[in-house]
């Protein structure tokens, strides 16, 4: 599927199930793709959900913005560009920056109505600095690309040493493109990185707060037992501004908790949406 978002950038969604059923909107991390939910859109619609996963703007299959603008404020209004062409609020799953994303809008003052729930999937008010560095330092070192698919999936299994590595690795060509020069590159705008390290918004964090003190929607936030992207701190923090919301861990789960646990994850988010589905 096809969206115009903001600019009139084309946002691709791959989509689960019936739009006549409650709708939910998976947003996947920084540096990932609509393809880091694994099997979870299909499971969620086979227990009663209509289910887009996005390709946020500057990843997959969706366009690169031509300045490189990849703001959370941009984000979001490709979020509600999206939500206003639907006609239908959603229940928003969001994963680390798709979490961020989810949050901004689950609590701005004009749109909060274009979201039911909101699922946080391993990010609290912001992500744990250490954490966050150590993500974004994986992502720069693979800039160059790689020569193969089993040099990338090396990578990957160094970066995520507690998870088994597959034994096929033909998925990784999901998220990697093939280039001119015949090396393998992450399918996302190197520029994603520029706004971090050499413009970063020093006020994101009081923002996000200031967004999630507005949230009136039932909330759950999901960690990742591993994770060292939420840690304990975080989860108190996220709590203590949104304090209705619900809490889970996930054991033997980092930071991509879908990725890890998806079978356990579908089934919280699953339960959770249930008990508070509102159309």
């Amino acid at each position: 599927m096809k969206f115009e978002g903001k600019d009139g950038l084309n946002i691709i969604a791959d989509s689960w199930g019936s739009d006549s059923d409650p709708l939910v909107i998976l947003l996947h991390g920084g540096g990932q793709t609509r393809h880091a939910w694994g099997e979870s859109g299909e499971l969620l619609s086979s227990s009663g959900f209509y289910v887009l996963a996005l390709d946020l703007r500057g990843h997959g299959d969706s366009d690169w913005h031509p300045e490189g603008d990849y703001s959370i404020e941009s984000h979001k209004e490709d979020l509600i560009k999206i939500l206003d062409y639907l006609k239908k609020p959603a229940s928003l799953v969001g994963a680390s920056l798709g979490g961020i994303i989810s949050l901004s809008l689950a609590g701005d003052e004009l749109h909060s109505h274009l979201c039911n729930n909101l699922v946080m999937v391993d990010i609290g008010l912001y992500p744990d600095p250490e954490g966050a560095t150590r993500i974004v330092d994986w992502m720069k070192s693979a800039q160059n690309g790689f020569d193969t698919l089993e040099e990338a999936a090396e990578a990957v299994a160094q970066y995520l040493p507690h998870r088994k590595r597959p034994r096929d690795i033909r998925g990784l060509k999901k998220n990697l493109r093939k280039k001119k020069d015949g090396r393998f590159y992450w399918h996302w705008d190197p520029r994603f990185l520029d706004r971090r390290t050499e413009n970063p918004n020093p006020n994101l964090e009081e923002i996000q707060r200031n967004a999630a003190r507005r949230v009136k929607v039932p909330t759950l936030l999901i960690r990742g037992a591993l994770s060292d992207v939420v840690t304990d701190r975080n989860v108190k923090e996220f709590l203590s501004a949104v304090p209705h919301a619900e809490f889970e861990e996930i054991n033997q789960a980092a930071h991509m908790v879908a990725g890890d646990r998806n079978d356990v994850f579908v089934k919280a988010a699953v339960n959770f949406l249930k008990n508070n589905i509102s159309g």
